[in-house]
């Protein structure tokens, strides 16, 4: 079973268009009085979607927020949904079967995160769901599930377990001298009662122990080592597949790579670079923001073009990178092209017609541009951190006798010097070494990067979490 909001950008939502209301009502009781959600079910693939409605999600944006930032009531939105997750097992009959109490929950982020806590404060203490386990999944460490410690009194939890989610910011990081900097930390409370813990990256479950990447987690984190897993995540195969993508104009693949080079050319066409195979030609797809590293190729920018070069950037997010890459596409109107937005045939285009990926990423929990980049050859450039470092394997072109190994470049520190370097070796090899160019691709192309690879090690976590007792008893 999936359990997730029915978020509705208006009165109705193709996605949800065979998704039928099951008829079951529960109340939750928080936020100072009994909240009603409803329960929409489509069974489809094999498995139980199950959508939570009440009308916080209907609204306009995306799950978290709008143009204007986070919504203000998300604390609420998903302290909802966690407690309908937790009711949905026990209540809902769904194809004349109820899911029953021996559950294993898998919860992603700070948003499903009051699950676990709820298991070990509402549920076990009335002898419901004593053999259930609860599984954490952290997507990304920065965003935690913070609100004022005010807010506390609203999940509808019992004063004693204040302390599983009780936060308290360091002195610098307080807005002011009377500011106590105490606040509840939803992901922290997931953190001390989940029985296991996985990440999506297995240098990324290492990352979060540290001062640098723990984001102030990072001794808790250390305290449950023991039960601490790194799974890179798997790709969409189908959806991204040279032989058989329906949004580039040619096909290839490891074993014909002929396709290759008028993707190339189609792509330079369609954003009016000249059409030229040996210039080399490099990609960027992602969001315009601090984490991934759009600010060091702002810098870096002017000393790379001065090569012989074309550079393609394709995001959305900081208003400022906007205008950069709009005055940038002006500037260097024979090199460069900044596509601000996203768009899902062009993204394709460009990682199946680009020779290089960039990825400056300050720090990646996983990444999937560079696991897409290398399925339709287009060797990838990273900042080693994350699952970058994991799934990027930096180029020796002299291991095993001389026929080379790796799938691309990882630098390190993330500096601009760093970064430019890797870049000139890429584009050396690029130019100078063909044979070690097509080694690169089709390594990075014969890479296993499938979800049945991911879901062999969930899995085994799977069968870990059920071999211990439960860890909030």
């Amino acid at each position: 079973m999936v359990v997730s909001p029915r978020y509705l950008n208006g009165d109705s939502d193709k996605n949800f268009a065979k998704a039928v209301d099951v008829g079951r009502r529960i109340k939750i009781p928080c936020f100072g009085g009994e909240q009603e959600v409803a329960f929409f079910h489509e069974y489809r693939a094999g498995v139980d979607w199950v959508f939570v409605d009440h009308f916080c999600y209907h609204r306009a944006g995306n799950p978290y927020g709008d143009r204007y930032g986070a919504f203000g009531d998300n604390q609420f939105r998903y302290t909802l949904l966690c407690y309908a997750a937790c009711e949905a097992p026990l209540v809902l009959t769904l194809g004349g079967y109820m899911y029953g109490q021996n559950c294993l929950f898998l919860v992603n982020d700070w948003h499903a995160s009051l699950v676990p806590v709820l298991l070990g404060a509402k549920y076990r203490p009335h002898g419901v769901y004593k053999d259930a386990r609860s599984i954490l999944v952290i997507h990304n460490l920065a965003h935690q599930g913070v609100e004022a410690a005010t807010t506390y009194q609203n999940l509808g939890l019992p004063p004693e377990w204040y302390g599983a989610l009780e936060w308290v910011f360091p002195p610098w990081a307080r807005t002011h001298a009377l500011d106590k900097g105490e606040a509840v930390n939803i992901l922290k409370g997931a953190i001390v009662t989940a029985d296991r813990i996985v990440t999506v990256s297995q240098g990324y479950s290492w990352e979060i122990t540290t001062v640098e990447g723990g984001h102030g987690l990072n001794e808790l984190l250390s305290s449950r080592k023991s039960v601490l897993n790194g799974i890179t995540n798997g790709i969409d195969v189908d959806d991204w597949d040279p032989a058989s993508d329906k949004y580039i104009p040619f096909h290839y693949s490891i074993d014909d790579l002929s396709g290759k080079a008028p993707c190339k050319a189609a792509l330079q066409k369609e954003l009016g670079l000249a059409i030229r195979p040996d210039c080399p030609l490099v990609g960027f797809i992602g969001r315009l923001d601090y984490q991934k590293g759009t600010d060091l190729i702002r810098l870096a920018l002017p000393e790379l073009l001065q090569d012989d070069i074309q550079f393609i950037m394709l995001g959305s997010g900081d208003p400022d990178t906007e205008d950069w890459m709009r005055s940038a596409e002006s500037t260097y109107r024979e090199k460069f092209r900044g596509w601000v937005g996203f768009n899902v045939p062009i993204s394709h285009r460009i990682t199946a017609g680009c020779d290089i990926f960039l990825m400056p990423s300050r720090f990646e929990p996983c990444g999937l541009n560079q696991l897409y980049a290398m399925r339709y050859g287009t060797v990838p450039v990273v900042h080693c951190t994350g699952g970058l470092r994991d799934t990027v394997e930096n180029f020796h072109p002299f291991a095993k006798e001389d026929s080379g190994q790796g799938t691309g470049w990882t630098f390190f520190p993330l500096s601009k010097d760093s970064m430019l370097g890797a870049l000139r070796f890429a584009i050396q090899t690029f130019r100078e070494h063909r044979s070690s160019w097509e080694g690169l691709m089709k390594r990075g192309m014969s890479r296993d990067f499938t979800w049945d690879s991911a879901a062999a090690q969930y899995e085994q976590i799977f069968e870990w979490a059920f071999m211990d007792p439960p860890y909030v008893g």
